[in-house]
């Protein structure tokens, strides 16, 4: 029987890795063997997350801090993750933030950091990552972490930057994988809808919430762990081969209606 999703051997560098959505989605590639780089600014959440990935999956797990608005960090953070390595199969541009407030009311230092985060950074380490690893190797899986947000409006948390910066990261992927599919390398997004991590858990589970869920999601509640996990390791995988440029929405239905 074939494995379809067996990375092991394989490296991938996933950004915004000190928790939620970052480290489920780490977990689930060290399950299949990969080694994982976990990136983020929290060095010491950083060391927590490896030592789990090695403990629980026998993986190599070698965390590095980077500042992912920083070309310079970037570009060091992939020297040193190819000197430790010397590969790079897989990113997962996962790293973001989130300004809510009237679009009226939002300043351009708001506009300009969801922009250097969301959008500028995940280009930073998908550039930087591909330049250095995959067009000499002629292989890699680059999944650009966007939101449902990223392809419609919402009326229930006003939050112009974030639907700009996501839907930016949407097309930006439609772009790379146009131009690196001749290196072997498939460019896609994951739209994920609302997922329950430790920073939204209270608010998903508010009536508020819980109301407007059954009324807008097909499915009736937010996305639990582990049920990004899957949509993930299918397209870091050797199976997704011909699969590229493509906005995968893991959202229970609500870009449906």
């Amino acid at each position: 029987m074939n494995n379809y999703f067996n990375l092991k051997g394989q490296v991938a560098l996933v950004t915004g890795c000190s928790t939620g959505l970052g480290v489920q989605m780490a977990r689930a590639l060290a399950s299949a063997g990969c080694n994982i780089i976990p990136i983020a600014r929290r060095l010491e959440k950083l060391q927590e997350v490896a030592k789990m990935l090695r403990e629980e999956f026998g993986v190599d797990a070698y965390p590095i801090k980077c500042d992912i608005t920083s070309t310079e960090m970037v570009e060091a953070m992939v020297d040193e993750a190819l000197a430790h390595f010397g590969r790079i199969d897989i990113v997962i541009n996962n790293a973001g933030t989130g300004a809510v407030a009237p679009a009226e009311d939002i300043t351009d230092e708001q506009f300009m950091g969801e922009m250097q985060i969301d959008l500028f950074g995940s280009f930073r380490v998908a550039r930087a990552v591909a330049k250095k690893a995959m067009i000499p190797a002629k292989y890699g899986r680059v999944i650009n972490i966007a939101s449902m947000y990223g392809l419609v409006g919402n009326k229930i948390a006003p939050a112009s930057p974030y639907h700009a910066a996501k839907g930016g990261v949407v097309n930006l992927t439609r772009a790379l994988a146009a131009e690196w599919g001749k290196y072997g390398i498939t460019v896609n997004t994951i739209c994920p809808g609302y997922f329950e991590t430790p920073l939204t858990v209270d608010t998903l589970n508010s009536e508020y919430f819980q109301n407007y869920a059954h009324t807008v999601i097909p499915m009736e509640r937010y996305g639990k762990e582990g049920e990004l996990d899957t949509a993930a390791l299918f397209l870091a995988s050797p199976a997704s081969t011909y699969v590229t440029g493509v906005a995968l929405p893991v959202d229970g239905g609500y870009t449906a209606v």
